[in-house]
């Protein structure tokens, strides 16, 4: 089958992700799942909910196997699996709703009460004068209401004070302000039961209880026993796992039946995991569920399911077998709802070939931007990889004849042009003329990033920031006052940094006339001279249309400490090894990182963007971000690209990255395509649309008498022809009558019988 992995990838150790998967357990997942004879498609979920879907219809799985967790907001593990309700689209797991009340702790205990569950005594808070101090027995446990992986919890979650309660509260709600659980605390044992519902059909999929064993030497300095979020997290090679649990036969019948009364009341699917506290007195408490439990390497589902003869490629072979059944997946291409496309598309590869390779000074850069037969290549394989027929459509004078006489449905376009300002955007107007849908955004935002001080005057009248810069036509423009040195000076319409090399930046007028007349001769264009912003330079990489997604940002560190004013020249492009460093995810704080993050995301749709974009930034001393010039078009060539880089770092393959591009153009193909056949239907001939009227059952006239003299039908005309209308006939129908000639049914649009020609 082909099954789409939906997942949120973890890429920083923040509490924020602590849910999400790392980088070894979606590639674990993806592994077995292939082993068990699948096509995998990772679709990492993080971003708009317009791209999953994108990718999601541009893959058209059988199936889709989901972990992802959302990212805020206490419906966020239902949005997924709803959001797939509303597409159509087969899924692992429970459905929205189960997994909505789960996530919500109170709610999931008030609702097992009623089943005569038992579970410690709580107090749900939103707001500090709810709380109720003495209301508990102490001590308490103080937790966020709708979070997951011991988020929130610590050894001082544990209070056993009744004056220190308000404190502990009022602490907890400021980082989670949805709401808070205080619960009585109950001294005992955590156990754990995982349910696999393929497995253990004599239990109803419940597996045997496990238990999460800490090393002594962490707990000896820990007044509670808890598994809080530093064991989880930092310490989580101080846990192990014993399966089974060690408890009692009576205990272990009652911990069987009260895991079966959850799951059934809950309507658990597919997987799932229930945290128990065996207390010392022998009782038996619920504590929480979790309808999308952990799956990487180690976790205690795999310890249980152990037991009953599955390894771990078993255990997530058993998950896709029950969803499979409850779906009623009858082979590959079953699909409830929407149906997929399974015709294969005929992608035309628009691009130009770097045929001369610059040399590392930039004095033979004409071709630089260029993409070498390598990159092209890879991009070839990654588009044919998706099934896709690729079509070769070389950035010459002749593609107009070429796409003429080779019919594509959608373009994966890389062309630069060739000469002017408005070059990048020469082959998108011809595809928009043709009207075939392309990757990449339209003619206008080309032209307009394209020219560096168009775009900083485009993104200055949406508030961010950019250095105060000048335009030079021949050199000897007068200066304006607030133009302070030192300045960079480059090309004002090329890209790959070309026209930026060591003596760019300028510390006095004659430097800046003098390198200003050497681009404007080489390049023959205007130059652009900019103020220099000392500090950070960052890269962000952006997917999507509307509202893209902004990939983890990369800082270009510069290693040349001695040099005062560095610069991400041609050169260092060239030959980055050893003058400069990649750091992606840069190292950011979280109010840095939001504050790139919506520069970025705001000169993208200020620039009119669509699809991918790369956009340059610094940052100075005092932490604002200056726009600094957006490429439309970035390097795709792999490994090497700060573009694919990124995507790395982001969890997304090259393969994935280039799909990821592709699947915006195949929407834009597919709602063209949409559109086009309700034109048609609009433009049917009305006999085409007509409905056979019903007979009404009337009763028959009385039979008229023939006059005298007159026998069966009546006489034909003398002539022996057809009969002419006078003004009283009514009309014939045309082609209405079996009686109709050939010529009258030609033109109604109904078709000839055999053997009749129209004069």
């Amino acid at each position: 089958m082909r099954i789409a992995l939906t997942h949120n990838l973890r890429i920083s150790d923040s509490e924020e992700e602590a849910e999400f998967d790392t980088r070894e357990t979606v590639d674990a997942l993806a592994g077995a799942i292939e082993r068990l004879g699948h096509r995998v498609e990772r679709i990492e979920v993080s971003g708009p909910a317009s791209r999953t879907v994108t990718r999601l219809e541009a893959f058209g799985p059988d199936l889709i196997f989901n972990t992802a967790e959302g990212r805020r907001g206490r419906f966020r593990e239902a949005f997924f699996p709803a959001l797939f309700d509303e597409l159509g689209m087969p899924y692992t797991g429970s459905d929205a709703y189960a997994l909505a009340v789960t996530l919500d702790k109170q709610l999931t205990k008030l609702v097992l009460a009623q089943k005569g569950v038992r579970t410690p005594r709580w107090q749900y808070v939103e707001e500090p004068w709810q709380l109720q101090v003495n209301a508990l027995r102490y001590p308490v446990i103080v937790k966020p209401n709708f979070e997951g992986s011991s988020k929130g919890i610590t050894q001082d979650s544990v209070v056993d004070d009744p004056m220190r309660l308000h404190e502990v509260v009022q602490d907890g709600l400021a980082r989670y302000p949805a709401g808070l659980l205080v619960e009585e605390f109950v001294v005992g044992r955590d156990l754990t039961v995982p349910f696999l519902e393929a497995a253990a059909p004599d239990r109803h999929g419940v597996l045997q209880p496990v238990e999460y064993l800490i090393d002594p030497a962490v707990t000896a300095g820990r007044k509670y026993a808890i598994y809080d979020y530093e064991l989880k997290t930092k310490l989580d090679k101080a846990v192990s796992v014993r399966a089974p649990a060690k408890v009692k036969r009576g205990q272990a019948e009652r911990i069987q039946q009260l895991c079966e009364t959850v799951y059934r009341e809950l309507g658990i699917r597919d997987l799932g995991r229930i945290d128990l506290r065996l207390g010392d007195d022998g009782e038996l408490y619920f504590l929480e569920i979790n309808a999308l439990p952990s799956l990487e390497p180690g976790a205690g589902i795999y310890a249980a399911a152990a037991l009953e003869g599955l390894h771990e490629d078993a255990v997530l072979g058993a998950v896709i077998q029950s969803a499979v059944q409850r779906w009623n997946i009858v082979d590959k291409s079953a699909r409830r709802g929407r149906p997929r496309r399974t015709e294969r598309l005929k992608v035309g590869f628009s691009f130009n070939v770097k045929r001369v390779t610059p040399d590392p000074g930039g004095e033979q850069d004409e071709e630089a931007e260029y993409d070498s037969p390598k990159t092209l290549q890879a991009i070839r394989e990654a588009i044919a990889s998706w099934g896709h027929e690729v079509v070769d459509l070389e950035a010459t004078q002749d593609l107009p004849l070429q796409l003429a006489s080779t019919p594509v449905d959608v373009v994966f376009n890389i062309a630069e042009g060739f000469k002017g300002r408005s070059r990048e955007s020469q082959v998108p107007s011809l595809l928009e003329l043709l009207d075939i849908p392309y990757t990449g955004s339209d003619p206008a935002a080309l032209s307009v990033s394209l020219d560096k001080a168009l775009a900083k005057r485009m993104v200055r009248t949406h508030g961010i920031l950019t250095p105060d810069y000048l335009v030079l036509n021949t050199g000897n423009e007068r200066l304006p006052r607030e133009l302070t040195f030192p300045l960079i000076v480059k090309p004002v319409a090329e890209g790959t940094s070309k026209g930026v090399t060591r003596k760019s930046v300028v510390r006095d007028e004659l430097e800046l006339r003098e390198v200003a007349r050497e681009l404007i001769a080489k390049y023959r264009q205007p130059a652009l001279a900019e103020g220099y912003v000392s500090g950070r330079e960052f890269t962000v990489g952006l997917l999507g249309e509307r509202r893209p997604r902004v990939l983890p940002p990369m800082e270009i560190v510069f290693l040349d400490a001695q040099d005062p004013t560095p610069i991400y020249s041609f050169e260092m492009k060239q030959d980055w090894n050893e003058r400069i460093r990649y750091e992606v995810p840069a190292k950011l704080s979280p109010r840095e990182l939001e504050r790139l993050e919506k520069a970025a995301r705001e000169c993208f749709t200020a620039l009119g963007c669509r699809d991918v974009a790369r956009l340059d930034f610094r940052m100075d001393a005092e932490g604002r971000i200056h726009f600094i010039e957006c490429n439309p078009l970035p390097g795709l060539a792999p490994g090497w690209s700060d573009l694919v880089l990124i995507a790395q770092a982001a969890g997304m393959d090259y393969r994935g990255l280039i799909g990821e591009i592709l699947s915006f153009a195949i929407r834009r193909y597919q709602e063209r395509e949409r559109e086009r056949e309700r034109a048609a239907g609009r433009r049917r001939p009305p006999s085409a649309r007509r409905r056979r009227p019903r007979r009404r059952a009337t009763a028959r006239p009385a039979r008229r008498r023939r006059p005298a003299g007159t026998a069966g039908r009546a006489a034909r005309p003398a002539s022996g022809g057809r009969r002419r209308r006078t003004g009283t006939d009514p009309a014939p129908r045309p082609g209405g009558s079996p009686a109709a000639g050939p010529a009258v049914r030609a033109r109604a649009g109904f078709p000839l019988r055999p053997g009749r020609r129209v004069a």
